[in-house]
């Protein structure tokens, strides 16, 4: 981790920084779970990178050489509704934690649907606006091998990421105030949407990769060079 700002600085990118980040929850406390956008699998690295410290990250689909290259704690979901909870439970018990409720990224300027899980956990959610600016490859895999994605990033020119932190949601706004799941969910997804310009939809997961990659977006237990050149012509620029 100690290593990326300097990394960062001399292949020509930079961070900006926008917003007031939460201070570390306390200890005896619940976490701050920081619902982000999902522009790369980079995401998670950045805000642990602008915070100064270690903030373990929700994974729905990652491959183990993604897992073994994190320099954060990464924690794997089963998606079952009730063991996902349970562990992200017990995560926010341990302090502060990141998710992407996307579920995968997104490289166009809209947002997938937000899966609703998050909102059911807790009411102490930041919404966090995550974004990149690159001039020829998008550091985003749609197919292939996703731990590619810095790859590509550091291989455009002058690569920016921009971090933007939100307020955190008052409690009328989370389901402490009596606000369902999905109204707090689809309220986050408006809030991080505008804040980027971005547009919100109500596509899924599985409807990116059924478009893009022709399956379901399940990372498999082997992967081939045809996957790494699959990743090479999908992150290739226009």
């Amino acid at each position: 981790m100690r290593f990326i700002p300097y990394t960062l600085r001399v292949l020509g990118g930079e961070i900006t920084i926008k917003g007031n980040p939460p201070p570390p929850s306390v200890p005896g406390r619940s976490g701050v779970l920081f619902v982000c956008t999902h522009r790369t699998l980079m995401d998670p690295v950045i805000l642990s990178m602008v915070l100064a410290r270690q903030i373990p990250a929700v994974t729905y689909s990652l491959s183990r050489l993604s897992e073994i290259l994190s320099p954060i704690p990464t924690i794997r979901l089963s998606r079952d509704r009730l063991i996902d909870s349970y562990r992200i439970k017990m995560e926010l018990a341990k302090g502060d934690l990141a998710i992407c409720p996307e579920g995968t990224t997104c490289r166009e300027p809209f947002l997938l649907r937000f899966s609703s899980l998050f909102a059911e956990l807790t009411d102490r959610i930041v919404p966090v606006a995550m974004n990149y600016r690159v001039g020829f490859f998008h550091p985003t895999t749609a197919s292939g091998w996703k731990a590619l994605d810095p790859i590509f990033f550091f291989m455009n020119p002058r690569p920016i990421y921009e971090v933007t932190f939100l307020d955190q949601l008052p409690i009328e706004a989370t389901c402490s105030g009596n606000r369902s799941s999905h109204d707090v969910a689809n309220n986050v997804q408006r809030i991080l949407a505008a804040t980027l310009g971005f547009e919100c939809t109500s596509l899924t997961r599985k409807d990116k990769y059924k478009v893009l990659a022709g399956n379901d977006g399940i990372v498999g237990a082997s992967s081939s060079i045809i996957q790494l050149l699959s990743s090479f012509i999908h992150n290739k620029k226009d």
